[in-house]
């Protein structure tokens, strides 16, 4: 696995999903609570982005039908064996520079 580089912390907005493309990814980033989480684009139930949808009690939100998936290990809220696979995140500050989020990427695109 290897830290990559995602986004800039100030692209974020609290509860809301930003898209990320990177190395053959296609991720949706979190800030909630002021933690940073990272996880696969794509529902598992009908493919819909969860770039489009939002954060309510630690769990993103499918737009197109409201599946609801744990931020901390991508499970379904109601049904833990349908995931999503989530990413570990860090961010990495550099004196006089914008804070960068990070996220610890399998070798190769999934």
């Amino acid at each position: 696995m290897a830290w990559t580089s995602l986004c800039e912390l100030n692209e974020l907005e609290e509860g809301l999903g930003k898209y990320v493309e990177v190395e053959g990814f296609q991720l949706v980033i979190y800030l909630h609570g002021g933690r940073v989480y990272a996880m696969d684009n794509h529902c598992p139930h009908a493919g819909g982005s969860m770039a489009g949808g939002h954060i309510v009690e630690g769990c993103a939100i499918c737009p197109w039908h409201g599946w609801a998936f744990r931020l901390d290990n991508g499970e379904l809220r109601e049904y833990a064996a349908v995931t999503i696979p989530v990413y570990e995140t860090r961010l990495l500050d550099s004196e006089g520079y914008s804070t960068i989020v990070q996220a610890d990427l399998p070798d190769g695109a999934v």
